[in-house]
């Protein structure tokens, strides 16, 4: 499905996405934020192994492809129209990167060590699966890694393992971004 939902920035500024069906994606001027906000937290002209792992649009490793420097970008969803959605925006912007239909949890054996960025934007209405996400990945996440994690906003704020530094906390409208660095 067509929509409003675009890159932001980098050499594929203003190209359309497509989302999935039933999508909640994080808005256009929230995940410019975020970005400007990330760029304090990574060096991008270094290559970056990024995971979006909670995949939908795609639109964070989207993102990703356009401002960094040769970023390895991995996706995952467990749904077949985001799976679809995610490469028909790859084709859009003619760039490769690793796909999978998994679900974000059984992939952290796989990707959880060797990501120096994640992207989580679980449902919102699955709040716990963050929580779970987060606990798994503690135990293999190499130090430096940064996670960031969107949540609603009206959620209360999550005990997080002590493995992990809360190095930012934003609220934007109904998005809230906890930035997590890997100690």
């Amino acid at each position: 499905m067509k929509s409003n939902l675009q890159i932001i920035s980098g050499k594929y500024r203003g190209k359309k996405l497509f989302l999935p069906n039933n999508a909640r994606p994080t808005q256009n001027m929230a995940r410019g934020a975020l970005f400007n906000m990330l760029s304090d937290v990574i060096d991008i002209s270094s290559p970056v192994a990024v995971w979006d792992a909670f995949g939908g649009s795609g639109a964070f490793g989207l993102e990703c492809l356009s401002r960094f420097n040769k970023p390895m970008v991995v996706f995952t969803d467990n749904e077949n129209s985001s799976i679809e959605t995610i490469k028909k925006n790859l084709i859009s912007i003619n760039e490769n990167a690793t796909i999978e239909k998994t679900d974000a949890i059984s992939a952290i054996s796989k990707f959880g060590g060797i990501s120096d960025l994640i992207f989580i934007d679980p449902p919102y209405s699955e709040f716990g699966l963050g929580m779970l996400f987060i606990k798994k990945i503690s135990k293999i996440a190499k130090s430096g890694t940064v996670l960031i994690w969107e949540f609603e906003s009206n959620q209360k704020t999550p005990q997080i393992s002590d493995s992990w530094e809360v190095i930012k906390d934003k609220t934007y409208g109904r998005a809230r971004f906890l930035f997590l660095l890997k100690k």
